[in-house]
């Protein structure tokens, strides 16, 4: 599909990186909006433009105004959520008008995940596993339940909103936290094993495409910087299951820990996330989606990835890194090893700053390098920048009820 064009929801992820890497080349004329001029798609040389938007979580009718009127001027083909706009997007569905194209779940489907305690009674109902959990509303609900465990709000991203509680004085920090706002908040035991996803790719309830990791480089938050597809028919068969009881439509990814490719889940993802690894193996799920939202043709029989392909993200990994507090000796060492593949970049791809095939991408690389190796405790910082551009409260989103979106009086933002 050359020049077909795509607009993507936020500029500022991971995800929305990886998703130029997999489609730039392709030939795919892609677009995103931001409230950042200077987000990380913004250096690439398969991004035309970034349109200037405001946040979707601090001003969802204002984000949804100027999709619209990019949509329009700009004459998009297809509108690709990379982030928690999918869910945005699947609650003013109504709200948008016919030429807006995108390919998301119904609202309903996305309550009964998006929510981390939704999502597990879920996975209860459809009796697949997990580790223990409970909810909690006060202190007294973790009386008798020993360390450790997690403590996690409903609604997090990035890794935000989770807490590992090792003793009593993890404990209480934890809940000091948790506790403060009106979300749900569940305890949940650890699961044992190797960190792992699954993706899968749905048109109305059917699984067209699907994809199996594991993490071999730790990010920020315990993401996975680094991957190695596997063969894990299990994960797949259940992402099946998933998606046929919910009807989903798009993508979706659930997280888990394994031994031996047995699963234990510990969250959703109602979309996709980082698709890099999966397209390196033979998926590309963003591609696929593109079609989907024009009613292209899609596989039949499933796709699936092939297993033993290795991908990174050299910005994650250093970021990941300086998040637990290593050293700058530690990130030049990673830095050689980057630009020398050895170690762990021997044998693999660069998904989010291919600088060979993209150059522009060396700026946000050498940027980022050279802020931590100035601070190490800068990652926290750069990686919540990022999270404020793309995160969405749920609180916010009642701003949609009985909303219209009528024209801005304001030009949706100049376009970078």
């Amino acid at each position: 599909m050359v020049g077909v064009r795509v607009l993507l929801t936020e500029g500022s992820s991971l995800t929305s990186r990886e998703v130029v890497t997999c489609l730039g080349p392709a030939g795919y004329q892609l677009e995103a909006l931001d409230p950042d001029p200077l987000c990380l798609v913004r250096f690439s040389r398969w991004v035309r433009k970034v349109h200037r938007c405001p946040g979707a979580g601090a001003d969802p009718i204002g984000y949804l105004q100027t999709l619209e009127q990019v949509v329009r001027r700009r004459e998009i083909d297809v509108v690709l959520p990379t982030h928690e706009q999918a869910w945005l997007l699947a609650l003013a569905r109504g709200l948008l008008a016919a030429d807006v194209r995108f390919a998301v779940a119904e609202a309903a489907a996305f309550e009964r995940v998006q929510s981390k305690v939704a999502f597990a009674e879920l996975l209860d109902r459809l009796d697949l596993p997990q580790p223990e959990w409970r909810l909690v509303a006060r202190a007294e609900d973790l009386a008798d339940l020993q360390f450790p465990y997690w403590l996690k709000t409903a609604f997090s991203t990035a890794g935000q909103g989770v807490w590992e509680v090792l003793d009593g004085r993890s404990r209480d920090e934890a809940l000091g936290h948790a506790l403060t706002g009106r979300l749900p908040v569940m305890a949940q035991a650890p699961a044992t094993g190797r960190y792992g996803q699954v993706q899968g790719l749905f048109d109305k309830g059917r699984l067209v495409a699907v994809h199996t990791s594991v993490q071999r480089g730790v990010g920020m938050g315990g993401s996975a910087a680094g991957r190695l597809s596997v063969d894990h028919p299990l994960p797949r068969e259940h992402i099946g299951l998933v998606g046929e009881t919910l009807g989903w439509h798009g993508g979706l990814t659930l997280d888990y820990l394994h031994e031996d490719g047995s699963p234990e889940y510990l969250e959703c993802n109602p979309r996709t996330v980082e698709p890099g690894n999966a397209a390196a193996s033979g998926v590309n799920i963003p591609e696929l989606q593109v079609r989907l939202t024009m009613d292209g043709e899609l596989p039949v029989p499933l796709r699936v990835g092939r297993p033993g392909v290795r991908t990174h993200g050299t910005i994650a990994l250093l970021l990941g890194g300086a998040g637990r507090g290593e050293s700058r000796r530690w990130l030049l060492g990673e830095l050689r090893d980057a630009v020398t593949h050895r170690a762990a970049y021997a044998d693999s791809a660069e998904q989010l700053t291919p600088v060979l095939r993209d150059p522009p991408s060396v700026a946000p690389a050498a940027f980022i390098a050279a802020r931590l190796l100035s601070s190490p405790g800068a990652a926290s910082s750069i990686a919540g920048r990022a999270v404020e551009s793309y995160s969405i409260d749920p609180t916010t989103l009642g701003a949609l009820a009985g909303a219209e979106l009528n024209p801005s009086p304001c030009s949706p933002g100049r376009g970078r």
